[in-house]
């Protein structure tokens, strides 16, 4: 009753494992579907964090460049209006000021006789002004007068060609204050002197009434001298192109877009207009691209206070922040209105451009290279936990194996100790007498014996295996003696099994390097498992051939065929496992331990070969074991240190 108890529950211990299994492994697809779901919802937020990180980086260097450009313009502003502020000239200013007296003032400035840091006068370039004059339109024969600061003199001068154009255009509009003020624009525009609101309050700033001509470039300033009715005089001061173009724009250029070694931002300064004229460039050939090229354009002089244009500047100045875009393009803070002889006339822009190339360009690359870095995190993330995956499954699957193990060696070992336990109690008890009895009875434990012992050995080898301690060894052996000796160890296995050894050995063959003991066991492995798996077939078939390879070298095959149940291809790569054991292995209930075919092809490569197998379900297997030919002239011409170091 108790063995048929044991064989029960050994019968049922294959099954109860595999449905431990299953219940574990129907856990891992919803497993993996909750990872492919959060790699998505991660990689969702990463885009999303990436584009509105891009996009705060685009405006806070766009809102940069604008501070600098606007920064720029002040500092260029102030050149320009220092010689106004010296000059003290306001709209009131000719009713109790002489010609003398701006005389004085100029000849002070230009000589340095103000202190630089006074914040009436910050600025002082005098080479920056080429000339002063006064343009007397009140007189019926307007005359023009050059300050001289040189001579300390007031002279006489004529009209330049290049003058001509914007002191006519000033005698046209000096019939009072309030034409005068409005002589920036063109005739074709539509005036309305009453819009302008407190000639009074016009009168409170020294900079109010200048006027700028960009084509000389020159700024002028109306001068009453009676009443706001009578007709005015105007201040005009004359700037040195060059010097501009030369030192006063490369050097603003250089402290507001200047970096550690050189410029960050191509810059250039253009005259709009047909054709358009480019009055200085940071780059030769800068800023005759199209205005769309550039990362910022802002117009130079701005709308003038009065107008719309003006007003809405100053609003969308005194708000938080200008808009997204908005810095692209956009005009200065209100300055000197420019003199307009056209709907179409001029206008000096400031162009700017990263000099790493447009900067939407830039900024799309660096939002590429964002993306390119959050995809190979989670790159590396879904690697990580797919490996982490692939290993809780293989970890999972080698428990498994490792019950299986412990389940099939429990039994292996259980097996034969029983026998060996059995006979020795017979033959203590008296129960086997006679010398036929006791030779059949020793010839069983020997058998068990050899069986429990080949268990034993194979568990240490795959021991030595996996702690690298493995030793062999190596010498000259002859492939016709192998084989004698795995058939003579098999063949009380073949006798049990009722099953036929056939031999097919080809004559003359090479010998092969290795180590005889692990040869042999190897191939007594694979001859035993052709045995318990050869079905009716009860024959098993072990050849030896010599081949030579496809790159020339020769070398000798061993193969172990069996006409039996045969292996499915799927399980062909996991045969070679530790522990591993097919399906229809543990229902048929084979026993055996699963490491028999790892040890024997650890032996083949650790011989210099290779096991191989080929299998067709239902027609047999062919298990190859591949070995590296040595002819005596190649032992022989092989040096002692080499063969010495492959013994050892």
């Amino acid at each position: 009753m108790g063995r048929f108890t044991q064989g029960i529950f050994r019968s049922l211990a294959p099954f109860s494992r595999d449905r431990h299994s299953r219940r574990l492994y129907k856990f891992w697809p919803a497993i993996l579907l909750a990872m492919v779901v959060l790699l998505t919802i991660i990689a969702a937020l990463q885009y999303r964090w990436t584009t509105e990180v891009t996009d705060a980086k685009e405006f806070r260097v766009g809102r940069e460049v604008e501070s600098r450009m606007i920064q720029w313009h002040l500092d260029l502003y102030g050149e320009f209006s220092a010689i106004c502020i010296a000059l003290q000239v306001g709209p009131d200013s000719g009713a109790h000021d002489s010609w003398s007296d701006y005389l004085q003032r100029y000849i002070k400035w230009s000589r340095g006789d103000q202190n630089k840091n006074s914040p009436i006068n910050p600025y002082r370039n005098p080479d920056l002004v080429e000339n002063v004059y006064v343009w007397e339109t009140s007189r019926k024969v307007p005359r023009l007068w050059r300050l001289n600061a040189q001579t300390g003199t007031i002279d006489s001068a004529s009209v330049r060609p290049d003058l001509s154009r914007a002191l006519d255009r000033l005698q046209k509009h000096s019939a009072n204050l309030a034409v005068a003020l409005r002589a920036w624009q063109s005739a074709d525009q539509d005036r309305d002197t009453n819009e302008m609101s407190g000639t009074a309050s016009l009168r409170s700033s020294a900079i109010t009434g200048w006027q700028f001509d960009e084509s000389v470039p020159l700024i002028a300033h109306p001068e009453v001298r009676n009443s706001d009715s009578t007709p005015v005089d105007w201040i005009v001061i004359q700037f040195d192109r060059k010097t501009i173009r030369a030192r006063i724009l490369p050097t603003l250029v250089r402290r507001y877009f200047g970096g550690p070694i050189g410029l960050d931002f191509n810059v250039a300064v253009v005259a709009t207009g047909n054709p358009t004229r480019i009055i200085y460039s940071s780059v030769a050939g800068f800023g005759s691209q199209d205005a769309d090229a550039y990362d910022s354009v802002m117009n130079l002089f701005g709308p003038p206070p009065e107008s719309l244009e003006g007003q809405f500047w100053q609003t969308i100045k005194n708000s938080e922040a200008l808009e997204s875009e908005q810095w692209r393009s956009f005009s200065a803070p209100v300055w000197f209105p420019t003199i307009e002889y056209g709907a179409a006339d001029s206008s000096w822009m400031l162009v700017v451009q990263s000099r790493h190339g447009p900067l939407q360009a830039v900024v799309g690359r660096v939002r590429r290279q964002n993306l390119a870095i959050s995809a190979l995190v989670l790159l590396l993330l879904a690697f990580n936990m797919g490996i982490a995956a692939v290993a809780g499954f293989r970890a999972q699957r080698f428990a498994d194996l490792q019950m299986n193990f412990v389940a099939s060696i429990s039994h292996e070992l259980r097996t034969p100790l029983s026998v060996l336990h059995a006979a020795a109690e017979n033959i203590k008890d008296g129960v086997v007498l006679r010398h036929g009895n006791l030779e059949r009875y020793g010839s069983l434990m020997m058998s068990q014996t050899r069986q429990l012992m080949s268990h034993v050995d194979r568990i240490l080898l795959y021991a030595s295996i996996r702690s690298g301690k493995t030793h062999y060894n190596m010498r000259v052996l002859d492939v016709s003696e192998i084989i004698q000796r795995v058939a003579i160890a098999t063949e009380e296995l073949m006798k049990e099994s009722k099953c036929t050894l056939v031999q097919n050995v080809a004559p003359e063959l090479p010998c092969v390097w290795g180590d005889l003991y692990a040869l042999c066991s190897c191939l007594e492995n694979l001859i035993t498992n052709a045995v318990k798996y050869s079905g009716k077939h009860r024959d098993v078939s072990i050849s030896a051939a010599h081949c030579r390879t496809a790159d020339g070298q020769d070398e000798v095959r061993i193969s172990v065929k069996d006409r039996g149940v045969g292996i499915k291809h799927s399980e062909l790569a996991n045969i070679f496992e530790p522990f591993y054991r097919s399906p229809a292995a543990n229902a048929a209930q084979i026993h055996g331990t699963g490491l028999g075919l790892f040890v024997a092809k650890h032996v083949a490569e650790a011989m210099g070969g290779r096991l191989s197998v080929t299998s067709e379900v239902g027609v047999g297997s062919v298990f190859t074991l591949q070995l590296q030919a040595r002819h005596p002239a190649t032992m022989n011409s092989q040096p002692l240190d080499h063969q010495r170091q492959e013994v050892l």
